[in-house]
């Protein structure tokens, strides 16, 4: 195997990490379905899952979870989709993350102790009933 990594490959998997930050779900349930692995991850570890929630697009993230993406898969610094949802405010994303399968206390820190770190006492009771 070549060390050198393919153009085009790098260049698609560049394009398809901006469809997740833009939170394209259709695209981006087209080219998983094609055969991109759902849990694709960049240099720094972050899933497309990770980056749609970051940016804010539960549509994206359904459709990845949809499709067997990781939904507690941590990035290189420990962090999971649902902990970053609970730092941007990202409400929608926190209920498509836990509808599909995200714990709260994965990741470093955890959603809960992000929610906790931000008093959003609304996210912990949702959590603890989850």
């Amino acid at each position: 195997m070549s060390e050198t990594p393919d153009p085009e490959v790098v260049e698609l998997a560049s394009k398809v990490f901006d469809l997740a930050r833009a939170g394209d779900a259709e695209a981006l349930a087209a080219y998983v379905d094609a055969g991109v692995p759902a849990n694709l991850t960049n240099d720094k570890g972050d899933t497309l899952v990770m980056l749609a929630a970051y940016h804010g697009h539960a549509p994206a993230v359904t459709a990845l979870l949809e499709r067997g993406a990781d939904a507690d898969r941590a990035n290189d610094r420990g962090q999971t989709p649902l902990a970053g949802a609970v730092f941007k405010g990202e409400d929608a994303v926190v209920r498509a993350l836990l509808d599909g399968g995200a714990n709260p206390e994965a990741g470093t820190p955890s959603a809960l102790d992000t929610a906790r770190m931000f008093g959003r006492t609304e996210l912990l009771a949702l959590f603890q009933t989850g």
